[in-house]
Formats: structure tokens, C-alpha cells, sequence
């Protein structure tokens, strides 16, 4: 890997396809080319890029599917070049996961600017979803340990409070996490008495 940023584009216009790989390796970028859906799909789980460019208008699979499968599987950001700018198309592409929306007829100064907020929406999308998972593991982690101490306050008879330091007791004995243990406390494999 060279360092340099990898784009792939997808676009049926050879002519608008030669000026976007011109105009982007100008820049330093690395670039892949796709003439459809189908390929820029393919061509972006095989290759990992840094940033997707699609066409909406595209023979086979069109430029919003291709984005919500590449957006659905977290591969890269999706900036959708088209020329169309229709509300119902904006909507579309939103909803398919699209970091950025930029129609034709642009310029350099245009696309740059469009590449750097569709990267970096993406990033904070990553990031937001890394929290989301991290706060529901913990809440569910959370959920798990309460219904452990449940159990023991029912089975033994136990003040919430005990049926909690025995959890993180059993915990650090055991060297693992206070989910393991309360899994294994509502499994019946672990006993308070």
C-alpha cells in the first residue's frame, strides 16, 4: 500500500470516467474504474477502496442499489456524481447509505470538497455505530448481571447487595468478566452456596 487514497468509480461514460481518474490522480488519489453496478460492487469488496464514485444511471445494477449493498456492508464512504437532482433521487441515494451527492456538470474544485465530507461523514457514521454496539453490549451485559442477582436474591436468599459483591467476587477468583459469571449463575453452573 503506497499511502495514497483509493477510489473507485463507477461510471458508464467512458468519456466523464477518463476525466474523473485524470482529475482525481492530479490530486494523488489511486483509482480503480467500474463501467457498472454489478463490477463496482465486486471490484469494491475485492479491493477495499477508500471512497466509492457512482453514477446513479448505470447499465445492470444502477448506482443506488450498487451504494446500499457498499453502504450496508460498511466497505467505503459513497459519493453519488450524477446528473440528476431530482429531491426523489437526493432521498434515494440518502436512504442507500450515499456520504455525499454531487451533479454533473462539476469541477475539481467541486468533487474535492464533495470527497472530504463524504469521508468524513463516513467516519463519524463508523464511529457512531462502534459507540451504538459498545453501549449495547453494555446494556446488555447490564441486563444479564441483574437478572443473575435475581437469581441468587431469589435462590439464597440473598440482599441485592450481597448477590452483587458475590458476582464481582466470583469474578475476579475466576479471572473473568462479571458477565461470564452471571451467564454461568443463570445457566445453574455456577452456585452461590
Amino acid at each position: 500500500m503506497t499511502g495514497r487514497l483509493r477510489v473507485l468509480i463507477a461510471e458508464d461514460e467512458t468519456i466523464i470516467r477518463m476525466d474523473l481518474r485524470e482529475m482525481l490522480e492530479e490530486e494523488g488519489y489511486e483509482v480503480m474504474e467500474a463501467a457498472d453496478g454489478d463490477a463496482a460492487v465486486a471490484i469494491a469488496r475485492e479491493a477495499a477502496p477508500d471512497l466509492v464514485i457512482l453514477d446513479i444511471k448505470m447499465p445492470g445494477r444502477d448506482g443506488l442499489s450498487a451504494a446500499k449493498e457498499i453502504a450496508a456492508d460498511r466497505i467505503a464512504p459513497v459519493l453519488i456524481l450524477t446528473a440528476y437532482s431530482q429531491r426523489e433521487l437526493i432521498a434515494r441515494a440518502s436512504e442507500a447509505g450515499a456520504m455525499g451527492y454531487l451533479v454533473k456538470p462539476f469541477q475539481k474544485t467541486d468533487l474535492l470538497p464533495a470527497i472530504e465530507i463524504a469521508r468524513g461523514r463516513y467516519e463519524q457514521f463508523i464511529a457512531l455505530a462502534a459507540e451504538v454496539g459498545d453501549l449495547t453490549e453494555r446494556l446488555e451485559t447490564r441486563k444479564l448481571i441483574d437478572r443473575a442477582k435475581g437469581r441468587l436474591m431469589d435462590t439464597y436468599r440473598l440482599p441485592e447487595g450481597d448477590a452483587f459483591r458475590f458476582l464481582q467476587k466470583a469474578a475476579m477468583e475466576k479471572r473473568v468478566s462479571m458477565k461470564e459469571i452471571a451467564e454461568r449463575v443463570l445457566d445453574g453452573s455456577l452456585e452461590a452456596g
